[in-house]
């Protein structure tokens, strides 16, 4: 279980946000925008076209540390830590001194993987919150809380549940400062620029 692990934590830490930023002439994202690591940011500071590759390759990662967890035979609940691991190391990458992104985006690759019909009902819970609200970071909070109940609804597994449940906590608390600015009608609503 313990290479499994580190693999994926490996795979979810490589920076594409801050990769494709700089290819585009952006620069260091954490000086740019929200200051996030993340596609949401990259959309903000360089445009549609980056922001949905950095957005796919984020899904990407998470979908291929739980695909290299299967590779390995692991058992369901390994590839679900497998999964949980890739999204700390994108939030808490160590080649970026554990300053990474916010764990959306990786997530929905890892349960693209391990919950794909739950994922899909999180998904929705997400649009309609952002389509409500212009808050993409609103309905971030919201699909990632929605995805543990969904997955338990859905029938999932134990593990399953469990990693979209640590899923859901650690994308709630990397999003503390969008919702403290949600509240006090400061944050930045979709299709704002940085």
């Amino acid at each position: 279980m313990f290479p499994s692990l580190v693999i994926a934590y490996l795979i979810g830490s490589v920076p594409f946000a801050l990769l494709c930023a700089r290819w585009w002439g952006t620069g260091d994202l954490h000086r740019v925008g929200s200051g996030n690591i993340g596609a949401a940011n990259v959309f903000r500071a360089s445009g549609t076209a980056p922001g949905i590759l950095v957005a796919l390759l984020d899904i990407g990662k998470g979908a291929a540390s739980v695909a290299a967890a299967r590779s390995m035979h692991a058992s369901d609940g390994e590839a679900a830590a497998a999964g949980v691991a890739a999204i700390v190391g994108h939030i808490y990458p160590v080649w970026l001194r554990f300053r990474g992104g916010k764990g959306v985006a990786t997530s929905c690759g890892v349960f693209g993987m391990l919950a794909p019909i739950p994922l899909v009902a999180a998904a929705i819970s997400f649009l309609i919150s952002v389509w409500l609200t212009r808050y993409v970071s609103l309905g971030s909070v919201v699909g990632s809380v929605a995805l543990p109940a969904l997955a338990v609804a859905l029938h999932s597994s134990m593990p399953v549940v469990c990693a979209a449940s640590a899923a859901a906590s650690l994308v709630v608390f990397r999003h503390r400062s969008n919702l403290a600015r949600v509240w006090g009608g400061t944050e930045r609503r979709l299709g704002a620029r940085a």
